[in-house]
């Protein structure tokens, strides 16, 4: 993942949002993953990043871009 990216993961019984590679936190706990979900994808949409969420496991469970894709060069 690149830093920058938002990252949502569960840890500790919560559900997070955190910046990759700079380990700053987004937002508050969440009890429930589709809020925490929520908050990242906005989170990723202000700063124009990449979302990244993780399952419960810990594998990422879905990932979305929002804007600066590097994936997306037109062609």
């Amino acid at each position: 993942m690149p830093r920058g990216d938002v990252e949502t993961f569960h840890e500790n019984g919560a559900w997070h949002n955190r910046i990759e590679g700079t380990g700053e936190s987004v937002g508050r706990a969440h009890s429930k993953r589709e809020d925490a979900v929520a908050e990242g994808r906005a989170e990723a949409e202000r700063r124009k990043v990449e979302h990244i969420v993780h399952n419960l496991d810990g594998r990422i469970g879905d990932r979305s871009s929002h804007g600066n894709d590097p994936r997306n060069i037109p062609g």
